[in-house]
């Protein structure tokens, strides 16, 4: 059996440098925390835990033995105290010193000499005893009398009683025109000036006398959106102040001492008294703690963050909105910088925790809302990216499409259809994540592997589908998860929905006496495959479209085999091969960048171009790998996205840079280039096709002013026009399948292309270790051996012809070659030879294959053992 530290390495070592990194962190503060605890105690009088100092008959352990001792508890994943603020006994004799309303019962612990300390410097500070908000400007004078006494107990004092107010933080920190505004508008009885030298500072009171947003709306007075401009703290401000404050480390005690009283009174005001429906400034409380540089740290980790995370969740999808809006100003370091607190929060947690199919990391409250924090930060790092608002006029029709009357039939069939499919956010923000084409930071930072691996993803699906409102589900937050784990989820609603058309099919036959099939059925003859494959799947798809969602089963006329998953990956691969053959036409080819583009002038029907879409779809609904090679921007416009001229760097490159050389021409267009609103190219066949981009006839010459247009139509024409039929037919036939699925919710363009086509990465040294072996092979025996030698010596290339004999496919499916489980076993009881076989492709060629490398004699039985790859009645 393992020891834990060697499963906490393995773990460890399985993830990328990012969240390997930030593992390692979350383990360091988490020891960091037991040893804290062993120490100094969590500050709970009545604590009953016996590895926490402040339990009664605690034996005092010194600093090696607290920290032998805080590894063995990290080990077990002992419990761990919540942090308690400082006691608050404390607190208030300080604050009843500095008003002078100590009694002699509070001064048996003071001497003389400290008596008289206090009142010298009473004097000093007694002009920041009614501070109720803080600016930079009182912050460096209380630092500067700070400075002269030798002793920053005041600045602690303030920064505590200011921090653990609401009402005198949102206060804090205005930009000065607001500042000035917000005084102007108190009555006069409510400001208080001290001067101190030459300055004067106002003390601001009540903010009761400010109209609130309610009284505004009385008035009829509707609040305009949120603008980043209208915002009335001041964050760079802020930001310096954070910058004195922490060098400290009594004030950083302060600071999270403040904000654990803080934030339940903050829940409970959001939660109960609408605190932000009276005062939108109460935003700036969010705004303000989140410019703290320090949030990431064990201390924060432990108590103060989780409950400040709690709090930020209550926040009204207006407020979040606004607070989104904000941070997509924010620049790649500071957004950076919060992702950072929220993810380490998460895997601080996760990894501090034993989840089990008992215990949920759905059911952990302090994960899931750092999950919903981290989503505002993820629609702010997607708003202020590259975006691309223009959309399709067919994605509409997609989504609104009625739903199939038969699944209306059975109550799990309603109950199925429930589920997140549009963010709140998005549409509050009128914004799709989608519409981002390159994010300010990359979206792998995103990803906590961390989560993945202790997610359990069929319990999870189904809080997405049928629980969403009572239990949370990370499926609503894709961005977390990696490919695989969203595949997962793809593979659930997949067979659940094949599952579901077989019940419907019995319940017709019971009810109808209809002999209505279970299956999806092909029957195709070689010769004819796509001639018969075509009027089928057109029949299935006038007639009765939801048939296309049953379990696809394949037979080839003429041929003896049950369908078991590889003549289904054989007729898929065959199909694709016979419609990208640049011979019929339907797509050109461009061998310089090796993609295959929709041909503006084929001679095809519309029904060809189906065939594709659905081709496509049935793939992914049926888990196959195909070998098409797209750019991205098909798959941008399948996801209900126009191309725009960023996608022309991918599918036209050559095209791309010609047109951005016209953008960025500082010369005179008109006369050293000489060309107009009209489009010249050759169709396959060699010839000429031109288009004006203008309805005139008129050539247009392309100037300084218009070349902007020239090259918006010029693009639009290259991408959407040109091809607007043949994608149109093409994209009816993908969402024929598609149109219910979550796929668009849960993925990318660029993962819809990973799912479609696999991934171009192979580690064979994955494939051997996720490799199984029965019949009395082990890993170690002589032919498994030379098998992995020999595949691993084999060139890339010819790697590649080996997964495509074996796999039907030269590419790894999501998650990498690890989630092919392969099976080697001999071939007979009484044989140490063994030979190739998956589903029913003869694979008997693979002697010829290795007979290169002298290893004819081995023949090895593989299999697919992951379910996910496995075809459903495998």
């Amino acid at each position: 059996m393992t020891s834990p530290d060697a499963n906490v390495a393995v773990r460890l070592l399985a993830h990328s440098p990012a969240s390997l990194k930030r593992k390692r962190e979350a383990a360091k503060q988490l020891i960091e925390s037991y040893y804290h605890q062993l120490t100094k105690g969590c500050g709970n009088e009545f604590c009953a835990n016996g590895n926490c100092a402040s339990c009664l008959g605690f034996e005092q352990l010194d600093s090696n033995q607290a920290a032998a001792r805080a590894l063995e508890l990290y080990q077990t994943r002992a419990e761990l105290c919540k942090g308690y603020p400082t006691k608050k006994p404390k607190l208030l004799l300080c604050q009843n010193i500095s008003h002078g309303k100590f009694e002699q019962k509070d001064l048996k612990c003071v001497g003389e000499s400290d008596l008289n300390v206090i009142n010298s410097e009473k004097q000093k500070q007694g002009s920041f005893q009614d501070i109720n908000y803080l600016t930079e400007e009182k912050v460096d004078e209380i630092l500067r009398v700070c400075n002269e006494t030798e002793d920053i107990s005041l600045l602690v004092r303030v920064i505590g009683r200011i921090f653990s107010s609401a009402d005198k933080l949102v206060k804090s920190f205005r930009k000065p025109e607001m500042q000035k505004m917000y005084v102007s508008n108190l009555p006069e009885n409510s400001q208080a000036n001290l001067k101190k030298g030459n300055k004067t500072i106002t003390v601001v009171g009540c903010e009761d006398s400010l109209p609130c947003c309610s009284q505004q709306k009385s008035c009829g007075y509707l609040r305009q959106p949120f603008k980043p401009e209208e915002l009335t703290v001041d964050v760079k401000s802020v930001r310096q102040v954070y910058k004195k404050l922490l060098v400290h480390n009594r004030i950083e005690t302060a600071l999270i001492n403040a904000l654990m009283y803080l934030s339940p009174d903050v829940e409970c005001d959001l939660s109960y008294h609408n605190a932000y429906s009276r005062d939108s400034n109460y935003l700036n409380i969010f705004i303000i703690i989140m410019e703290n540089p320090n949030l990431h740290s064990p201390e924060y980790l432990e108590g103060a963050l989780p409950m400040f995370c709690k709090a930020m969740c209550k926040l009204p999808l207006s407020a979040q909105a606004n607070l989104i809006q904000l941070w997509s100003t924010y620049s790649s370091i500071d957004i950076r910088r919060m992702v950072e607190v929220f993810q380490q929060l998460i895997t601080y947690k996760v990894i501090s925790n034993d989840y089990s199919c008992q215990n949920l990391v759905n059911e952990d409250d302090v994960v899931v809302a750092a999950t919903k924090c981290l989503k505002l930060v993820y629609y702010a790092n997607l708003l202020g990216g590259v975006l691309t608002l223009e959309n399709n006029d067919e994605e509409s029709s997609q989504e609104n499409r009625e739903k199939n009357s038969q699944q209306n039939f059975l109550i799990e069939g309603a109950n199925y259809n429930k589920g997140a499919r549009v963010d709140p956010l998005e549409k509050i923000l009128n914004f799709k994540a989608v519409d981002c084409c390159q994010p300010v930071i990359p979206y792998d930072e995103f990803v906590n592997e961390s989560l993945n691996n202790v997610l359990a993803v069929d319990k999870d699906y189904i809080f997405f589908k049928v629980d969403s409102e009572k239990k949370f589900s990370f499926l609503t937050c894709p961005f977390l998860l990696t490919p695989y784990t969203k595949s997962q989820g793809l593979y659930y609603d997949n067979r659940i929905r094949m599952f579901s058309e077989r019940r419907i099919t019995v319940l017709y036959n019971l009810v109808q006496g209809q002999q209505v099939q279970p299956y999806l059925r092909l029957k195709v003859r070689r010769d004819h495959m796509i001639d018969d494959a075509l009027v089928r799947l057109e029949m299935i798809a006038t007639e009765n479209p939801s048939d296309l969602k049953k379990q696809l089963y394949v037979e080839f006329e003429g041929e003896q085999g049950v369908d078991e998953g590889g003549v289904s990956k054989e007729f898929f691969q065959l199909v694709v091969e016979e419609i990208f053959n640049p011979d019929i036409g339907m797509f050109t080819y461009d061998s310089y960048t090796k993609h295959f583009w929709f041909n503006p002038t084929s001679f095809e029907n519309d029904g060809q171009f189906t065939l594709i879409g659905i081709v496509l779809g049935l793939a992914i609904y049926n888990h196959c790998i195909l070998d098409v090679h797209f750019p991205m921007v098909v798959y941008r416009k399948l996801m209900g996205k126009k191309g725009t001229l960023e996608d022309l760097a991918d599918s036209h490159p050559i095209l791309y840079r010609s047109l951005k050389e016209v953008l960025e021409y500082e010369g005179n267009i008109e006369e050293d280039m000489m060309i107009t609103f009209k489009v010249s190219y050759n169709d396959l066949f060699g010839v000429p096709v031109t288009h004006n981009l203008k309805d005139s006839n008129d050539e247009i010459p392309v100037t300084n002013q218009n070349k902007k247009e020239f090259v918006q139509l010029y693009t639009n024409y290259i991408l959407n026009q040109s091809v607007e039929k043949q994608f149109r037919a093409f994209n009816r036939g993908f969402h024929m399948v598609t149109n219910e699925s979550p796929l668009k919710y849960l993925f990318r363009p660029e993962e819809i292309e990973q799912l479609i086509c696999g991934s171009k990465n192979l580690d064979f040294h994955a494939l051997e270790e996720a490799t199984e072996y029965d019949g009395g092979f082990t890993k170690d025996s002589r032919i498994v051996r030379d098998f992995w030698a020999i595949t691993h010596s084999l060139p890339e290339e010819q790697k590649r012809q080996f997964l495509q004999f074996t796999t039907g496919s030269d590419r790894a499916p999501v998650g990498g070659l690890g989630k092919i489980k392969l099976i080697i076993t001999k071939n007979g009881p009484d044989s140490d030879s063994s030979f190739f076989q998956l589903g029913q492709i003869p694979l008997q060629a693979l002697k010829a294959f290795f007979a290169v490398h002298n290893a004819s004699n081995l023949n090895v039985t593989c299999k697919l053992a992951d379910p996910m790859y496995h075809h459903p009645d495998h």
